[in-house]
């Protein structure tokens, strides 16, 4: 099997990106309904919630939040919104509102975006206030270790400088407590997603008072996943420059998990989304992952707290921390980490183990994307390039395999020759290939190259939300989604839509899949065959194979699959013609079981040359010599039989030998 090494070895290597990325996926999606809490925070201690940083076991003082009530009494979005005064947030990316009954930011809309491709599709709804069936908001608060002093929770109400949050006018709140102590939020926003909270604690009691400040982002319930292997979907940080990544799951298992950090972030991600704190980059904190099921669906917490700092009568404290709420737009994520100094705030987008490949291909597809206003020309584009840039090793690469193509013949016959003695056709193969100067593992480089670009270009079009809803052109609305059209409904030509129809959606095929099955099987007849009949069959299977694979790909990955194809095949008919070797099935070399047809020799040649055959059958004399040959070219009935005899007799030797050399 030492000619077909590369062919394996690049099956094996495609089907580890495809099958081990893809279809390692976990369908974690949830069917119980949701809860929340009515008062979510500061949440007792009691079954179900979570304490608040920096809080002890002991009861809360009066006025704290009780636990959340049965998921019956869940109000819609516009009734809940309707419970208390708020302040607008008007940006040209979000819309929303903040709670002044608690200084909660839990109304949040990303303007930009929608939840399909549709017209008329809902906007995405990024934050949730409490009593609807899904709460999921953040805020910023005080702790402390007095548990007589009054404290803002999720019952205060705050008062408002002004009516309306935008990039031009921040908003002050503030509310005094009994004992002197003035509590005030400044909240400012930019253009984007980076809401920007001063905490301000002006003491004009009489008491020295120790607080740490705090910020916390809550959700309840277990949110609806994609459940793919290559995804996080969670709970992220970065914690001392160290990324650290927990899945629902995990961190229902874990419970709580709890860190010590100066600088870095923390926060809960969806695909596209992000909600995010991020404390002072200067200051030491004590950050937390945190989930309470209780007797409700479960609350998932993301928390830090700044350490204890005193603030005597007259004095004041103050902290500056900062919330992300939007978009994980590679851009802006990347301008944020180099203007406010967040650690490595750019890896809130997945790109995975191949980060150094993904992210440079990103912006170089977008580059490409924004000069020519199409991110599918861009695909093309860069494919192109990156056929240029290694073109001189997959040029060689290829040169090697029309060698071996062309040497596919005197393979054959050594097989034939040495094919009971497995040691000594081996090391006749070593010297045939050292004479000709052939690799039989070079053909499999330029696809060990391919994988690591088609694995960054994968992550770049299915995590980045910059590929979300991109077109193409003709069906293709979305690069980031499959092939909408389908095998079933003739490509859009019969009048049917196709819905759920359970095992049978692998048939639901579109026309880019196809067409990057017809690539294969061209690039398959371009390679050397394998000389055993059942591995050519196969690899033969190998293109339809894919094609189901790949059909329910994102329609820009089986884009770029089928423009590589092409070039590849252009490129290496070249080669081989250049190369003086035949294009097509078997490339000049002979099936395994056929003889090319003797050529006719003449009367005399044949009477000079030949010999009679003797054959012993139960029609003639022990010993006897056959008839003569014919002397018109022919050969007699019983030289036809005998030589067809030995054919079969040198057939079953040469599959007995195939049989053997695929079990070594």
């Amino acid at each position: 099997m030492i000619d077909n090494r590369n062919l394996i070895l690049a099956v094996v290597l495609s089907l580890a990106i495809l099958i081990g990325f893809q279809y390692l996926v976990v369908d974690p999606q949830q069917q119980f309904a949701e809860q929340q809490a009515a008062q979510q925070i500061p949440p007792t201690a009691g079954q179900g919630e979570i304490p608040l940083p920096g809080a002890t076991t002991e009861p809360l003082p009066p006025g704290a939040e009780t636990a959340a009530p049965d998921v019956s009494a869940a109000m819609s979005r516009e009734a809940a919104l309707e419970q208390g005064p708020r302040v607008r947030i008007e940006t040209p990316v979000l819309s929303g509102s903040i709670a002044l009954r608690g200084a909660q930011l839990d109304d949040l809309i990303l303007t930009r975006y929608h939840e399909t491709i549709a017209d008329d599709s809902p906007k995405i709804d990024l934050l949730s206030p409490v009593k609807t069936a899904k709460p999921y908001y953040a805020y910023f608060r005080w702790s402390s270790g007095d548990r007589t002093l009054e404290l803002p929770d999720g019952a205060t109400l705050w008062q408002a400088d002004s009516r309306t949050l935008t990039p031009d006018r921040p908003v002050t709140l503030t509310w005094t407590n009994s004992q002197g102590v003035r509590f005030e939020q400044v909240i400012s926003l930019d253009e984007g997603y980076m809401f920007t909270v001063t905490q301000r604690v002006v003491n004009k009691g009489s008491a020295t008072v120790a607080l740490s400040p705090f910020g916390l982002i809550a959700r309840t319930g277990h949110p609806d996943v994609l459940g793919f292997y290559i995804l996080h979907e969670g709970l992220i940080g970065v914690f001392d420059e160290t990324l650290e990544e927990k899945d629902y799951d995990e961190l229902e298992e874990s419970g709580t998990i709890q860190h010590s950090t100066t600088g870095g972030w923390l926060g809960i991600t969806d695909k596209y989304w992000l909600v995010a704190l991020i404390p002072d980059q200067q200051k030491a904190v004590h950050a937390r992952f945190v989930h309470s099921a209780g007797t409700n669906p479960g609350k998932y917490q993301s928390d830090f707290l700044y350490d204890a700092v005193s603030v005597p009568p007259g004095r004041s404290l103050e902290n500056t921390s900062r919330l992300f709420a939007g978009a994980k737009e590679v851009s802006r994520l990347d301008a944020y980490q180099e203007e406010l100094g967040i650690v490595r705030f750019d890896r809130a987008v997945d790109f995975g183990w191949f980060y150094f490949l993904t992210k440079p291909f990103f912006y170089m597809l977008h580059y490409f994307a924004g000069k020519l206003g199409n991110f599918g020309l861009s695909i093309l584009l860069v494919t192109v390039i990156i056929k240029l840039v290694f073109f001189p090793l997959a040029n060689k690469s290829y040169r090697a395999m029309a060698k071996m193509k062309k040497l596919q013949p005197e393979m054959v016959r050594l097989k034939e020759r040495f094919g009971e003695d497995k040691q000594r056709l081996n090391q006749e193969m070593m010297t045939l290939y050292k004479k000709e100067g052939a690799n039989p593992m070079s053909g499999c480089l330029p696809i060990v190259i391919q994988i690591p670009v088609f694995f960054a270009l994968y992550k770049v079009l299915f995590v980045t939300i910059e590929m979300r809803h991109t077109p193409f052109y003709g069906w293709i609305h979305d690069l980031s989604a499959p092939d909408p059209t389908s095998v079933l409904n003739g490509f859009g030509l019969l009048p049917w839509e196709i819905g759920d129809i359970g095992l049978l959606a692998i048939l639901n095929i579109g026309v880019w899949p196809i067409a990057m099955g017809l690539t294969m099987v061209l690039q398959h007849r371009l390679n050397p065959q394998p000389t055993d009949p059942v591995q050519a069959k196969v690899f033969l299977m190998m293109p339809i194979v894919f094609t189901f694979l790949l059909a329910q790909f994102p329609a820009g990955l089986v884009i770029y699959w089928t423009w590589n194809n092409l070039l590849s095949i252009i490129q290496q008919m070249v080669i081989m013609k250049r190369a003086g070797v035949p294009i097509g099935r078997g490339g000049g070399s002979q099936p395994r079981h056929t003889r090319q047809p003797e050529p006719k020799k003449d009367a005399d040649t044949s009477k000079r040359q030949d010999q009679p055959e003797v054959e012993t059958d139960s029609n003639t004399s022990q010993g006897q010599p056959e008839s003569e040959p014919r002397m018109d070219g022919k050969t007699s009935k019983r030289q036809r039989r005998a030589k067809a005899k030995r054919d079969g007799k040198a057939s079953k030797r040469q599959r007995r030998s195939g049989a053997e050399t695929d079990l070594r």
